[in-house]
This record gives C-alpha cells, structure tokens and sequence, in this order.
C-alpha cells in the first residue's frame, strides 16, 4: 500500500520527478547542434565561433612538367644531324656518317643535350645515346662547352620526371669523367643544378629502409 502511494503521488505531481530526468529532457537534440563553416586562412569569416580554416592547396613540387619541344626534335626532323638508326644482334645503335672526333661540339654537344628532355622514340634515344658517344669521343674538346650545356640540364630537371631524372643524372656521371677539369667547371652551376635535385634527394630513403 505505502509502495502505491508513493506512485500515486508522483503522477499528479509531475515537479518531484528525479531530477535526471529532468536534465535529459532539457538536452537539445543532436541534429540542431550548429555546424562548422569552412573558411578560408586569414579571413574575416576564419575568426568566427565555429569556423574551420581550410588547409593550403599542395604546392606541387613533385608534379611533373609538361614537355615543350625541343631544339633536338626541330634540327632532326630536318636531317640536319650526320645520324642514322643502326640495328645489330645487341639492340638498336647510332650509326655516324661522319668521324665523331672531327664534330663541331660547340654546335652539336648541346642540342644533343636539349634533347635529353625528350621522351619518345626516336628522339630520346638519339639524344641519349649521341651525348654518351660524343662524351667518349670527346676528349679535350668538352672542356670549352660546358657553359653551354648547363641550360639543357636544367631543362630535363626542370621536368621533374623520374625518368629523366635519372637519365640526366647518369649522362652528368659520365661528363664528369670524359675529360680533365670537367667536374671542376660545373662547381660554379651547382646553383642552377642542385636544387631540383634537392626536392627528389629523400624519394626512396623509407623504401630503402624498410
């Protein structure tokens, strides 16, 4: 009898309800909690209450370059260098008409260079495999045309793919030894040399790690 009471009593007076139960009933409910407003940085609207200020934008210093055309490609479809495509039992080869030691390297060194930014067949193999055949036949007359040939490397660099990154890093290789005092020479174009390579220098470090 006394447990009825008790309940009968707390129907018709609604204000002695415990009052976490009251608590509860005054929460608002989830779907009208206001929502955040996405801003941009240093913004007027970034210092209002609820604001979320929206990340840069990527800079994009891996993202390859688009490819212009190239001095090599124009001076080849003319027919203007002494070259032809040779095929033998180990791969295809540069058959030279004429001796390369007796080429102008002041003319023809750096537009087979220009041509290191090339990507299809037959140019990119023309270019490449020209440069390292003029560099073995080069000797003394490498020296003198190093100026010349700091722009197209930059060029190919510039270019930022991985290809022709490596491809251009492998021609410097065997510039720096063709000859006497090469390495020397590029010291004072490390400035325009460097840095794209200083972007790319910790690619692979977590690959060769794990």
């Amino acid at each position: 009898m006394v447990a009825e009471k008790e309940t009968l009593s707390l129907n018709k007076c609604p204000d002695k309800l415990p009052k976490r139960t009251k608590l509860l009933a005054q929460q608002p409910l989830p779907g009208h909690q206001p929502h955040a407003l996405v801003s941009e940085g240093f913004t007027v609207k970034a210092m209002m209450k609820n604001s979320v200020v929206r990340g840069p934008p990527a800079a994009g210093a891996f993202k390859e370059r688009p490819t212009k055309p190239t001095a090599f490609r124009k001076f080849y479809e003319r027919g203007d260098f002494p070259i032809a495509l040779e095929h033998d039992s180990k791969g295809n080869k540069i058959a030279w008409k004429v001796e390369i030691e007796k080429l102008d390297y002041h003319h023809y060194l750096p537009l087979f260079f220009d041509g290191l930014c090339e990507m299809t067949f037959p140019y990119e193999f023309f270019a490449r495999q020209g440069i390292h055949d003029m560099l073995e036949h080069g000797g003394n007359k490498i020296l003198p045309v190093i100026p010349q040939l700091i722009i197209p490397i930059k060029n190919a660099l510039n270019l930022r793919n991985r290809q022709v990154i490596c491809v251009t890093l492998k021609v410097l290789q065997h510039l720096v030894v063709s000859a006497d005092m090469v390495g020397e020479a590029l010291v004072p174009y490390y400035r325009q040399i460097l840095p794209i390579l200083n972007i790319f220098k910790n690619m692979n470090v977590m690959e060769r790690a794990t």
